[in-house]
């Protein structure tokens, strides 16, 4: 697996662009972070710290490029920057379900806010939306024309249905407005940083098997997820909001590599080496039976797709959690 440092300064930008990361102390935040001060960018992290961690980007705070401001983007912000991606909003339904009315505030009310500064700045801005506006779908692989199937009033609502306002705001900022929006879905994406107690599937496997922990399994296991490595996300994110054909979404982001959740235990306990048993609990409300994208639109458009395979994934993932357990 090539480093991504090396990667990202062989096409360092020529113009130093000033971008504002809402999120930016989240797990895919700090990653998106590093990656632009690699390319020579200005970064402003925005975060209120609910669940990004200032450990996340402790190693960039030395970068004259980089800083951090402590906001909620509930709030209105005021800066001049030359780009937004707009990333704030918990992502793990743990997180999301612990403050189910802040979480629909932060999706609606902070997109808002994020459009009303690139409006009035005359910026390109880029949503990070879900894999989770397609709901429990009933078509495979997912694609963006797909309206998606979702309980408007589970418990899973304030995210999957914020989210989906969020697009809705999106295209009416850019359709009344003219604003620059680029829209990108987010499929299941794991790496270093993710936080051991969010309760997602990666970490919440790898934690377990470190540990010696049963590993559970809501429902038989039969239920699929397609994994992405956090690399190839952040590429992905960069190639869409730098596309010179005003394409703006939505378009997938994601691995279209399909495993059931019992296949990815196994894996995990496999590579760690651990004695850890499966067992097996009732599947929680809402959740999706089938999670896989069809990334053609991403391949087309923006020339990209993932490059980092499962395995190859896991053993950096694994040996984070190693050095932080």
């Amino acid at each position: 697996m090539k480093s991504r440092k090396a990667s990202a300064s062989a096409h360092k930008s020529v113009k130093k662009i000033r971008t504002l990361i809402t999120g930016g102390a989240g797990f895919i935040g700090s990653h998106l972070s590093e990656y632009l001060l690699d390319r020579g960018h200005e970064v402003i992290c925005v975060d209120n710290f609910f669940t990004g961690s200032k450990q996340n980007v402790a190693h960039l705070l030395e970068n004259k490029n980089f800083e951090i401001i402590r906001h909620d983007i509930t709030i209105p912000l005021y800066l001049e920057v030359d780009e937004i991606y707009n990333l704030a909003c918990p992502a793990s339904p743990i997180k999301y379900q612990k403050d189910p009315v802040q979480t629909i505030k932060v999706s609606v009310l902070g997109a808002i806010n994020m459009l009303g500064l690139a409006k009035r700045l005359k910026i390109p801005i880029l949503q990070s939306s879900t894999s989770e506006i397609y709901g429990d779908p009933m078509v495979h692989p997912q694609t963006e024309n797909y309206w998606g199937n979702v309980n408007p009033i589970g418990i899973r609502s304030c995210y999957d249905e914020g989210k989906r306002v969020a697009e809705t705001i999106f295209f009416d900022y850019h359709r009344q407005y003219n604003v620059p929006i680029r829209v990108i879905r987010i499929f299941n994406t794991y790496g270093p940083r993710m936080d051991e107690n969010d309760g997602r599937v990666v970490s919440n496997f790898i934690v377990r098997a470190l540990k010696g922990e049963d590993l559970v399994i809501h429902g038989d296991g039969s239920q699929t997820r397609s994994f992405q490595y956090i690399d190839d996300l952040v590429k992905g994110m960069v190639a869409m909001m730098e596309n010179k054909d005003n394409f703006i979404g939505p378009v997938n982001v994601g691995n279209p590599g399909e495993f059931t959740i019992k296949d990815l235990a196994e894996k995990v306990i496999k590579m760690v080496g651990s004695k850890s048993k499966i067992i097996y609990k009732d599947l929680p409300q809402d959740d999706p039976k089938k999670r896989k994208p069809d990334i053609g639109l991403a391949k087309k458009m923006l020339k990209w797709e993932p490059k980092v395979n499962l395995e190859d994934g896991l053993k950096a993932t694994i040996k984070y959690f190693k050095s932080v357990i």
